[in-house]
């Protein structure tokens, strides 16, 4: 070091100071999905009723703090109160009055708006309590629903930019290097790679230029982890790329996130700006020689741009197409330099590894799997949101315990896990430790972490069909196997779940599948067949129904639903004909009616509209 460290601990306990005169602190979820619920109508409302209020807690301010997204998303708008150790939850602007004058005011909690626990139907208090969080070990998203994420000063207080000021103090890239190594961490981007040793093989291009390229281009549908890292705890993702910049040599680096994320970017905008402010990036960190530029870049939208090399093609100003391996990115990356690129969780890990310790980190997962991993649980589960487990944490566990169970209290049939480029999992696989190798072997993959719960009533050849229609559309259409191959997939599926499918149309599609991940140039095309691979291989039965019987199990699949009237129930009132768009029905008055299916379009109206419940869907 050429010149004298900040003191980086003394910066700490200053803000420390700041935000405890801050009195009664009230955090309320500022992330995407609360914000489309009207969590900043929430916030404007507190902020108009707190200004005068003398809390029960001696305290004699209360002070509004907006967070990033805290996870439960199903329970949204979410207001905690950690210094009176409540959970609000559902929470309208309608609520916020009586919050403050019978809770802030008066210490008597409103208990309505606390969640009650679906199995002990009681009210929980703390948030720590909530199922839903009590088996979640959070250090990616740690700060996450904790912290104003627009505060750099809040970021301070919960030890950002400690771990750099470490590394700056103790000057040594290779130690850095060696401590991810030590640590076990992999890509949480979805391929698994040790992060240790990407980051040797691109240090190892000594000389000239090279960058770090943060990967935020999470386009899996219904993945929310990044964009949450990056609206809750935007300092975090800095720091670890500043930590990734010295250990290779890196002066300057890009965040590629999609222009969709707009929160997203405005956060990491305002967290740049703060961390140049304060000396935390751009030149002379800290004191020290160490240079180091951020720069934003917004993506398309486009999914192939996870990739890679096509995200590079896309910094670069050109169209995104992934680019032949070798030479990868580590020899010859970006602007033909070498280039270090992780997506945001892998980045979000780093500075809690360096600060805490390599061996703090591999405590958690699995042999071969260590740490944690964010998952963002969707579909037909009681409690859906952003979580994070450790490594090896059983599908049980996450459906079952965190997630509250399948809604409804129907029976669970599958997981898609890895979005478009995973597979499914069936009740099978319940007990299996989720991580890296355990999921390849089922035929399925870690992913991004995206997790889909399908029910009972959940149509498994739809869903293959769901999936290779986004690939499909998604493809660049750069490589013939998948340009082609999942364009005829898709219409394979597509014949399927219209009824019109044949025996052989199995074999071709597995054929298909086989050499569309064959010959695929990058990822996206060597990974588009799995969902269809996957459940071919647990569901096969389904798609024989659909071929063999013409008939949907799920009862999901418009082209073989069949509308029957009970002639027993029927009374003849002439309401299903007269709701009837396409006159299928016939009957006299006062006399059972029957179903032209030939002319039934399967809209249902009929059912809807009829007052005896004598017409049911087969």
């Amino acid at each position: 070091m050429t010149a004298t460290l900040i003191d980086i601990k003394k910066e700490q306990e200053k803000v420390k100071e700041q935000i405890k005169a801050q009195g009664l602190r009230v955090l309320v979820c500022a992330g995407t999905g609360c914000v489309a619920n009207g969590s900043l109508k929430v916030i404007e409302k507190f902020q108009e009723l707190g200004a005068d209020v003398r809390p029960m807690t001696h305290q004699d301010k209360v002070t509004i703090v907006p967070t990033g997204c805290h996870g439960f998303c199903e329970q949204g708008v979410l207001v905690v109160i950690p210094d009176l150790d409540i959970t609000y939850v559902k929470v309208h602007v309608e609520d916020v009055e009586e919050i403050v004058e019978s809770h802030i005011k008066e210490g008597k909690p409103v208990e309505r708006l606390l969640y009650v626990d679906p199995k002990t139907e009681k009210h929980v208090f703390k948030n720590e309590e909530i199922n839903f969080y009590a088996k979640q070990t959070r250090t990616t998203l740690a700060n996450c629903g904790e912290i104003n994420a627009e505060s750099l000063d809040e970021a301070l207080a919960v030890g950002a930019y400690q771990a750099l000021h470490k590394v700056l103090e103790k000057s040594d890239p290779d130690w850095v290097i060696d401590e991810i190594t030590k640590s076990g961490l992999r890509g949480r981007g979805g391929g698994g790679f040790p992060t240790g040793m990407k980051w040797k093989f691109t240090a190892a291009n000594k000389g000239g230029k090279s960058y770090v390229v943060c990967n935020g281009d999470e386009g899996d549908p219904g993945a929310f982890m990044d964009r949450s890292v990056m609206e809750g705890d935007p300092h975090k993702l800095l720091e670890g790329m500043a930590i990734a910049g010295y250990a290779i040599g890196a002066d300057e680096a890009y965040i590629y996130v999609r222009a969709e994320y707009p929160l997203a970017i405005h956060r990491l905008r305002v967290a740049i700006k703060q961390a140049e402010e304060k000396g935390f990036l751009g030149k002379n960190i800290m004191g020290s020689d160490f240079n180091f530029e951020i720069h934003i870049k917004e993506g398309a939208g486009a999914f192939v741009c996870g990739e890679e090399t096509a995200l590079i093609a896309s910094i670069e100003g050109e169209r995104g197409m992934p680019r032949p391996k070798p030479p990868f990115p580590a020899n010859k990356g970006l602007f033909g330099r070498p280039t270090l690129i992780n997506n945001v969780e892998t980045l979000a890990n780093v500075a809690p590894i360096i600060l805490k310790g390599a061996d703090w980190f591999s405590s958690m997962g699995t042999e071969k799997s260590k740490g944690t991993k964010t998952f963002a649980l969707t579909g037909e589960v009681n409690n859906t949101g952003l979580i994070e487990v450790p490594m090896g944490t059983t599908l049980r566990e996450i459906v079952f315990d965190i997630g509250g169970g399948i809604r409804g209290g129907k029976k669970f049939k599958a997981v898609q896990i890895g979005g478009p480029s995973g597979g499914c999992l069936t009740e099978e696989h319940l007990d299996l430790p989720m991580d890296y190798d355990n999921l390849i072997a089922a035929g399925a993959m870690v992913g991004s972490g995206g997790l889909v719960v399908m029910n009972e009533d959940t149509c498994i050849v739809e869903v293959a069909r769901f999936f290779m229609n986004f690939t499909q559309n998604e493809s660049c259409g750069k490589c013939v196997p998948c340009r082609e191959g999942t364009k005829n997939m898709l219409k394979i599926l597509e014949k399927i779940v219209k009824g019109k499918g044949e025996m052989q149309d199995i074999e071709t599609l597995q054929e298909l599948a086989t050499a569309v991940k064959d010959g695929s140039l990058c990822g996206l095309g060597k990974t588009a067949p799995n969902p269809v691979l996957s459940t071919l291989k647990y569901f096969k039965d389904e798609y024989i129904a659909h071929i063999k019987d013409k008939r949907c199990p799920a009862g999901v699949c418009d082209a073989m639903k069949t509308f029957e009237i009970d002639e027993e129930l029927c009374k003849g009132c002439t309401k299903c004909a007269r709701n009837c768009p396409v006159g299928a029905i016939e009957g006299s008055v006062r006399n059972p009616h029957h179903i032209d299916q030939s002319k039934c379009i399967k809209c249902g109206a009929c059912i809807s509209s009829c007052p005896f419940k004598a017409i049911k869907q087969k």
